[in-house]
């Protein structure tokens, strides 16, 4: 495949996995017209017997099979693919609870739990395929990554379980896998390695530059006179 045609096949890519992706993560704006999409879907698989819990659990089988089987045998593409579609179990889950009025704590945990299992499949996935191209800095800056990611759900988490908030940063984690996505598509279309391990390595600047803006959010709020000292 030409370089001129594998740009145009990762810019017509680009416009499909757009929309997809970035479900994964809605701004309240983008909710009301996303909604009118996922909720036919949503009453479809309610009617079907399935759960919201089961939905999540499903599309994080799926995205974990995808990045675990096919990332390393080399099909970017086609595992790309499957990540997208079951990656709207993300938004799909959230729309039954909805619609059911089974929206819980309960089922919050468990999203953000799995959330947690997928990316760690996405990432560990691509850093097999780097292994298996032996690329000298892809496998650190994929596992650098891995790494940082989690980090960056986790100080939000921690904060919030101390009565701060959190959510600020460049690389939020619709960014994160929209931009990890578009490149292993990418380097599918025929582009070279190059382009995953840049994209990596954006990432990992990105999570770092994350990670310390919600370090230093954190801290003054947590030192403002008005906070309590936390214990443990």
């Amino acid at each position: 495949m030409g370089e001129d045609s594998g740009h145009k096949g990762s810019e017509d890519l680009a416009g499909a996995l757009r929309p997809i992706a970035s479900t994964l993560v809605l701004s309240q704006h983008a909710r009301p017209a996303v909604a009118k999409v996922l909720d036919p879907i949503g009453r479809a698989l309610l009617r079907l017997g399935l759960t919201p819990d089961s939905v999540t659990v499903i599309g994080t089988v799926g995205v974990s099979a995808a990045a675990l089987i096919l990332y390393p045998r080399g099909s970017l593409l086609a595992g790309t693919l499957v990540i997208a579609v079951f990656a709207l179990a993300d938004s799909i889950d959230g729309t039954m609870a909805r619609l059911s009025g089974r929206s819980s704590r309960w089922g919050a945990f468990l999203d953000s739990v799995l959330d947690r299992v997928s990316d760690a499949a996405i990432f560990g996935g691509l850093t097999l395929w780097f292994v298996a191209e032996g690329s000298t800095w892809g496998v650190p800056l994929s596992l650098a990554a891995l790494v940082l990611g989690q980090l960056v759900s986790y100080t939000r988490a921690r904060a919030e379980g101390l009565g701060a908030e959190a959510s600020v940063g460049l690389a939020e984690r619709a960014e994160r896998l929209i931009l990890v996505l578009l490149a292993a598509a990418a380097v599918g279309l025929g582009l070279p390695a190059a382009v995953l391990v840049a994209a990596m390595g954006v990432l990992v600047v990105l999570s770092a530059i994350t990670v310390g803006q919600r370090v230093v959010v954190v801290w003054r709020q947590l030192h403002e006179p008005s906070s309590e000292p936390a214990e443990g």
